[in-house]
């Protein structure tokens, strides 16, 4: 932060946040507006604005990057303390879970594309691995979305006896498999395909087909339907 400081009672009101939202509206705050809204008070060095600015710059921008800090990430930078840092966090989760909310509509899933708009709120921000399954009824509409399992960094471990239990008890007809890669690796395990084969197989016997197994990593995706691979 090496530039010049200037509080912000020195702005021209248009150009306080604050003021700027309740005169125009949320929508023209810039993200770096928004987060000094948050931050709500500076340093005796650093406004609200210099060390939201100083933040998202850390994040290269991302708004996504930023989401995955934690508290302790959060409380390094001056000015931030922890009642800031867990107001931040909710705040950033609150907007996570809106997401959440419009990923699970009831539009039918009709290919990988479908898939992933589905599935990616659920995996936003995490930086590690889970594995979740959306239960299918005969139009290819959402019944269910469930996360079966919560892992490390590298791995975690969905019992497929689960899986086909809430097959089972939501009587879905088609399952879409979803997991992420927290390393940004977009390519499945042998492990993946393994678990794949392996669910398919066992909801044949019930009648039920697995219509997809989806690999997040970042904003990309791997579909093993649109590879050909098990599927």
């Amino acid at each position: 932060m090496s530039h010049v400081h200037f509080p912000l009672r020195l702005l021209a009101e248009s150009d306080r946040p604050r003021e700027k939202l309740l005169q125009s509206g949320r929508s023209v705050l810039t993200d770096v507006e928004l987060l000094a809204l948050l931050i709500n008070t500076g340093t005796p060095r650093y406004s609200a604005l210099d060390i939201a600015r100083k933040l998202l710059s850390d994040c290269q921008n991302n708004l996504v990057q930023l989401g995955s800090l934690g508290i302790v990430e959060l409380t390094a930078y001056e000015g931030i303390g922890s009642a800031k840092a867990v107001l931040l966090s909710a705040a950033l989760e609150l907007g996570r879970r809106r997401g959440l909310g419009v990923g699970d509509s009831r539009q039918p899933i009709t290919g990988s594309k479908d898939a992933f708009a589905h599935f990616f709120p659920h995996f936003e921000d995490l930086p590690h691995e889970e594995f979740w399954c959306a239960y299918l009824n005969t139009a290819n509409r959402p019944i269910r979305t469930v996360r079966i399992s919560q892992g490390g960094l590298n791995g975690t471990v969905a019992d497929v006896r689960i899986i086909l239990r809430h097959a089972l008890e939501c009587r879905s007809s088609g399952i879409l498999l979803a997991h992420n890669h927290p390393s940004g690796a977009l390519k499945p395990s042998e492990a993946d395909v393994r678990l794949t084969r392996k669910i398919k197989e066992a909801a044949e016997w019930m009648d039920i087909k697995v219509l997809d197994h989806i690999v997040l990593a970042d904003r990309s995706y791997y579909s093993f339907a649109d590879e050909g691979s098990v599927l």
